[in-house]
């Protein structure tokens, strides 16, 4: 049954009542003139909450934290982290909110925040504030993700506050209620390690365990469990980025979640020509987050997860050390079976053929398509046509049409499934120029664009007539000097 009104709402205080030293009981900033831009109807249905209701004033007074429910307690959360690879020992929430936590439709617990929603002690000189682009930007992209069936937290809605932002010029403020399956992060971990409190950090182990990864608890080390279950989902996840081409931007340690899913959707774009190189974001000059870099990143982010437990891991810090190293170890192979497993379903040779037959005709692909620059996500949902009979719309994507045509033998020489390839390559992706399309329009008062694209990115798996321009490449002037921003 739906919750009617917020009166009726149970959110649950489960991280603000159990770790007071990581959090900070605060207020959302009221809202002069909030305007609910879009609402995620499917995710407030299975959440359990009735859209209509949300979409009165207190239901919207609700998504920006301005009425909360009776018994909640809003809190900031606390973390640290490394920022491109600086450490910082006090980061957390500078401009979001945990409302709470609230019992979906299916009993699991999923985290009510906001994002946006004013300062807090953590704010660090910041406004706290967000403005509509990049709020609808996690929208459109935490929701194609969704349908991708790539882990993430999600976005319930968009919500302008009729307050005026000052960023490089003004623009409109907005908050973005996010769900996810809780926000503890590996940057948590490091500010619980920082304090020297092992007793703070073992409960936080704890509760990532019952929370997240609840057979660790049965493990004969429970802590080294937990590490290793958080190393496969990130395996598992950063191998589901590379596959279609997604390259999040700023992979520091307090954007790495102990759940596996992906979270915030800053300086975020997807490939359009192949590129390894490709790094979109403003603020990372040095290309650390490149494409490429994403793996390595992430185990790196992963060897500080393993320092900030090694205090539960072993009461030896030798021994500590040594276990985390070899747990450590096994990551690049965890990445690479679900990689290889994830590019041969693209490739529609999933169960075809023993593991290592296809390294080969993958690694001259992926050449192939740096050395052409074909775009990523049009190559693939094209390929299945050419066992269909029709190989003209995929050839016509290379330079090198005599090289092409020896893999594409190669290749169905192997009897590849296209049923499965179009399962598994989307025909629509959140396309750069067309997010930044609806964006400005959004921006400017104008929601028309964004339906559409909405509409396109969350059935990416169904092609539709009327949706040609949603599979098209950026234009080439658009690519040359794409940058995206945080947008705080």
């Amino acid at each position: 049954m739906s919750v009617l009104s917020v009166q009726d709402l149970v959110l649950h205080r489960d991280f603000a009542a159990a770790f007071p030293e990581l959090s900070m009981p605060w207020t959302a900033e009221t809202a002069p003139d909030p305007a609910l831009l879009v609402l995620n109807e499917p995710l407030a249905a299975e959440l359990g909450l009735d859209p209509a209701a949300l979409r009165t004033p207190d239901g919207v007074r609700l998504l920006i934290g301005n009425t909360v429910p009776p018994g909640a307690t809003p809190v900031a959360q606390a973390y640290a982290g490394h920022q491109f690879g600086g450490y910082s020992p006090r980061l957390g929430d500078g401009r979001a909110l945990l409302l709470g936590e609230i019992t979906a439709v299916d009993g699991t617990r999923r985290d009510l925040h906001l994002k946006g929603s004013g300062r807090t002690p953590f704010s660090r000189g910041g406004d706290g504030r967000a403005v509509v682009g990049p709020m609808l930007r996690e929208y459109v992209v935490s929701e194609a993700m969704h349908a991708l069936g790539i882990p993430t937290t999600r976005s319930l809605a968009v919500v302008a506050t009729g307050r005026a932002v000052q960023r490089e010029e003004v623009l409109p403020g907005a908050v973005l209620t996010r769900v996810a399956s809780s926000h503890l992060r590996v940057g948590s971990f490091q500010y619980a390690r920082g304090t020297g409190d092992v007793a703070l950090l073992r409960r936080l182990a704890d509760a990532a365990i019952r929370r997240h990864h609840p057979a660790a608890a049965d493990a004969d080390n429970p802590y080294l469990a937990l590490f290793e279950a958080v190393r496969d989902v990130q395996a598992s996840l950063i191998a589901r980025w590379m596959l279609v081409g997604f390259v999040h931007g700023v992979m520091n340690t307090d954007n790495m979640t102990l759940s596996g899913e992906t979270i915030d959707y800053g300086p975020c774009a997807f490939l359009d020509a192949f590129d390894p190189t490709a790094s979109f974001s403003s603020i990372d000059t040095g290309g650390r987050y490149a494409y490429r870099n994403q793996p390595v990143i992430a185990e790196w982010n992963l060897a500080r997860f393993a320092e900030s437990l090694l205090p539960l891991i072993d009461d030896d810090a030798d021994a500590a050390v040594e276990r985390a190293v070899a747990s450590l170890g096994v990551f690049r192979e965890r990445y690479s079976v679900a990689w290889s497993a994830g590019v041969r379903a693209k490739l529609g040779l999933a169960g075809a053929l023993p593991e290592g037959a296809t390294a080969p005709v993958v690694d001259e692909l992926f050449r192939s398509l740096e050395q052409s620059r074909v775009d990523h996500t049009r190559f693939f949902r094209r390929l299945s046509g050419a066992v269909r009979g029709d190989a003209e719309p995929v050839r016509e994507l290379f330079v090198d049409l005599a090289g092409f045509d020896a893999w594409l033998e190669r290749w169905r020489a192997l009897n590849p499934d296209p049923e499965l390839m179009d399962r598994t390559n989307p025909a629509y992706i959140p396309r750069n120029h067309l997010v930044e399309e609806a964006l400005d329009a959004a921006t400017g008062g104008d929601l028309g664009p964004l339906g559409p694209l909405l509409d396109a990115v969350t059935r990416p798996f169904d092609e539709r007539p009327g949706l040609e321009r949603y599979a098209a490449p950026a234009p080439a002037e658009f690519s040359a000097g794409f940058r995206t921003f945080c947008g705080t």
